[in-house]
């Protein structure tokens, strides 16, 4: 896909099983995305089961993640307490990431977004599956209680915005294994500052996205609504959920959309 010019809107009517579908694919994606990341793993194989292209599945995709990023920030107001001056700090580094992986998205052409696609989504599987060892490996270097997170790899932070700006499944993932090495802080406090990096990702690549590229408007609007529900539903009752319960789900729909794009 090239840059040349204001986006092109998708007008096409949406049917009764796609809005179901997307809208139950938001409100899960939403819900994942609070309590872990890889949310994206749920709405982008949808979407292209229901016939839009990769690139332009993956743009809607991420515009229609942003109202839930911000609802599960919301959610977990109470663990962001404290946290300003550092959420500000690390925030520019994701928006920067953020940028650069967004304008990848754009100027490399649709061949090369389904030829690497696969590579990340198997990626962010093998995240999902391995995160109970990962997560031991963080309780095991976290740094002692007085510390004061100075040693925060804004080089990662960067990193990972530019992956979450170019496709962003597991992004999640990627922060909370950053941000749980640097920090002394518990899960929680780092999950909430992980969901505000996340969503300043998805915030900055929808800006270039609506710009320039091709937005499917009807499923992002599904996809938004959908998100907010589940981010709100997560924030208050995603701690009680299986862990496996929800790795397994996620797996399961992540194979589905490798075989989706190499077949």
């Amino acid at each position: 896909m090239r840059i040349t010019g204001r986006a092109r809107y998708d007008r096409r009517p949406v049917s009764a099983a796609e809005i179901v579908a997307i809208a139950a694919a938001g409100t899960a994606a939403g819900a994942i995305n609070t309590l872990v990341g890889s949310g994206t793993l749920i709405t982008f194989p949808v979407l292209l089961a229901f016939g839009y292209s990769p690139v332009t599945a993956n743009v809607s995709n991420n515009v229609g993640l942003v109202p839930g990023s911000v609802a599960g920030a919301i959610g977990y107001r109470r663990e962001l307490e404290g946290q300003r001056t550092r959420a500000v700090r690390f925030a520019f580094a994701s928006a920067l990431g953020a940028a650069t992986g967004a304008v990848l998205l754009l100027v490399l052409p649709d061949e090369a977004f389904k030829a690497i696609v696969p590579f990340f989504i198997g990626i962010a599987l093998l995240s999902v599956v391995f995160q109970p060892r990962l997560d031991r490996l963080v309780a095991d270097r976290r740094p002692p209680p007085d510390a004061h997170g100075t040693g925060l790899p804004r080089v990662g932070v960067y990193f990972a915005g530019v992956y979450g700006g170019y496709f962003g499944a597991a992004q999640g993932i990627l922060l909370l294994a950053i941000l749980g090495l640097a920090l002394p802080d518990g899960l929680q406090r780092i999950n909430a500052l992980k969901n505000v990096l996340a969503g300043v990702v998805n915030g900055v690549a929808a800006l270039v996205f609506i710009a320039v590229a091709h937005i499917a408007w009807g499923p992002a609007a599904l996809i938004a609504a959908g998100s907010v529900v589940g981010a709100q539903l997560a924030a208050r009752y995603g701690r009680r959920m299986s862990a496996d319960a929800l790795r397994a789900v996620i797996v399961a729909v992540g194979i589905a959309a490798i075989v989706q794009l190499v077949t």
